[in-house]
């Protein structure tokens, strides 16, 4: 079993099973949860894959370490066969044997991980772009919750049960500005008949009499 049959871990089904049982209690909560635990889930998987770049280059790196050793086995199986020594070149021949098997086993065993790295990376990223739709899907459901709040909220004042309140409200106004322009009225009215009064009395003055 590879890493990638041990690694069953699918946001898509998680999501649709969660939201299918639970959406109409607290989506918003529910998605935001979920993200978490994605999130959660998306930073083990990059380590995961960090870890799996390491391993990677150490087998090449022991790739490289044996292939030099290879060579210089080969050299001297030739130098032994020329030597005419058997012990030598039986020594010789099955360190080149073993060297041979594991350059195979460790080019093997690189293709194998550079295939399973890039199938990892893969679904990495494809789990960072979930959790950046969920993200999105987040917002939209936040401005619909809010949107329907503001609705609500309108549609109450705006009700039939609130009317009588509107008109309450229309008639106050109404009866101040009624009383406003009375004031403002008696005012001038007070004004022109004090300036009427200045008049008069200005007019039946002594000295303004006895001018003229």
């Amino acid at each position: 079993m590879n890493l990638f049959q041990r690694f069953r871990y699918t946001i898509e089904a998680d999501l649709h099973q969660v939201f299918d049982k639970k959406e109409q209690k607290n989506p918003i909560a529910m998605l935001n949860q979920y993200i978490r635990e994605a999130e959660k889930q998306t930073e083990q998987t990059g380590k995961l894959l960090e870890r799996q770049g390491k391993l990677k280059e150490k087998m090449e790196l022991e790739l490289k370490q044996n292939a030099e050793l290879l060579a210089k086995r080969e050299a001297q199986l030739q130098l032994a066969l020329g030597s005419g020594e058997q012990d030598l070149i039986d020594f010789a021949s099955d360190e080149v044997a073993a060297y041979t098997t594991r350059n195979h086993t460790l080019q093997a065993s690189i293709e194998a991980s550079t295939q399973e790295y890039f199938e990892l990376e893969r679904k990495f990223e494809t789990m960072k772009h979930k959790i950046k739709d969920m993200k999105v899907r987040q917002l939209q459901l936040m401005g619909k919750e809010n949107v329907t709040r503001a609705h609500h909220q309108m549609d109450g004042m705006l009700a039939n049960n609130n009317k009588a309140n509107f008109e309450d409200l229309e008639s106050y106004i109404d009866k101040l500005a009624y009383r406003i322009d009375k004031d403002h009225e008696v005012t001038t009215f007070e004004a022109r008949l004090a300036a009427l009064e200045k008049n008069s009395t200005e007019a039946t003055s002594p000295l303004l009499i006895e001018k003229k």
